[in-house]
Formats: C-alpha cells, sequence, structure tokens
C-alpha cells in the first residue's frame, strides 16, 4: 500500500517568528459548529470549500485555511483563493500580521495562545485577534509525526 498524503509537507521556516502583510486578501468564508471549542462539522466544512475550490479551477495545493475561533459555540473558517469565486461567501482580509510556529499536541494550545501574545509584546505590539492555521489534516500530521500549527496575531 503506497503512503498517501493529502497535504504537502509543511515547511515551518516559511511562518516562523515573521511579519506579513495582507492587503485585500482573498478567501471563502464558512463557518464550523463546535462544542467548547471543539469543532462538530470542520471535515464536511473543509470538504464543501475545497470542491469550490477545485469546481473554479484553482489549484487548491496551495490554500492556506484560518480558523477564527471567536465563540464557544463555532468558528469563523477561510480557505485562500487566487480569485473570487461565484456563489461563494467571500472575505478579503487586510492587516499586519504577526506569526509563530507551534508543534504538538492540540491540548498545548492555551499555552501557544500565551506564548504568542508575549511573542507580540516582545515586538511591541497588542494583537487585535489570533486567527490559527492548521497546517495538516490529523491522518497527514501522524504520517508526518509532527503537528504544526500557526498563530497569526493581527497586530
Amino acid at each position: 500500500m503506497p503512503n498517501e498524503t493529502c497535504c504537502k509537507p509543511f515547511d515551518s521556516a516559511k511562518w516562523d517568528q515573521k511579519e506579513i502583510l495582507w492587503e485585500n486578501k482573498p478567501f471563502i468564508k464558512d463557518h464550523v459548529r463546535s462544542l467548547f471549542h471543539i469543532p462538530l462539522n470542520f471535515g464536511q466544512v473543509v470538504t464543501r470549500n475545497m470542491k469550490k475550490i477545485e469546481d473554479s479551477g484553482q489549484k487548491s495545493d496551495d490554500s492556506i485555511m484560518l480558523t477564527d475561533e471567536n465563540s464557544l459555540w463555532g468558528a469563523d473558517v477561510y480557505v485562500s483563493i487566487d480569485k473570487e469565486i461565484p456563489g461563494a461567501k467571500i472575505e478579503k482580509i487586510s492587516g499586519t500580521f504577526l506569526t509563530k510556529v507551534f508543534e504538538g499536541p492540540f491540548g498545548s494550545m492555551r499555552k501557544w495562545i500565551k506564548e504568542m501574545q508575549d511573542y507580540a509584546k516582545s515586538k511591541g505590539k497588542t494583537p487585535k485577534r489570533l486567527l490559527f492555521y492548521y497546517t495538516t489534516c490529523p491522518k497527514c500530521a501522524k504520517k508526518y509525526g509532527k503537528n504544526y500549527v500557526v498563530i497569526l496575531a493581527e497586530t
């Protein structure tokens, strides 16, 4: 049986401790239902949006998927796109973001958030919001032996 993966290996050096500027970067916006920040329908939301991207003729290989954990009961999900897709809810994100890469189990998330807030403070910034980039699906994270999460602090 071949060793199949659906996610590309993640290069943490491209994302760790960077400052990025987005000006009207387009994303498909969707919503995931959660119970105390534990997603209930994440797979369905991802599948639905990746199909929209593929049906539009865009490559989904280079897409990044961000979540805004804005409620105990749900999160907004943003999937980057190259061009607008008819019939999809599009949101353009602009701003300056500090990034930091973390690796390990999701149970470390509180610690990572504190580290990200401290990192932003060390740069003289106060985060307006945090976005989370889960770089691989659970199956690929297991195969690669690494579970990377990038936290983006909008400043």
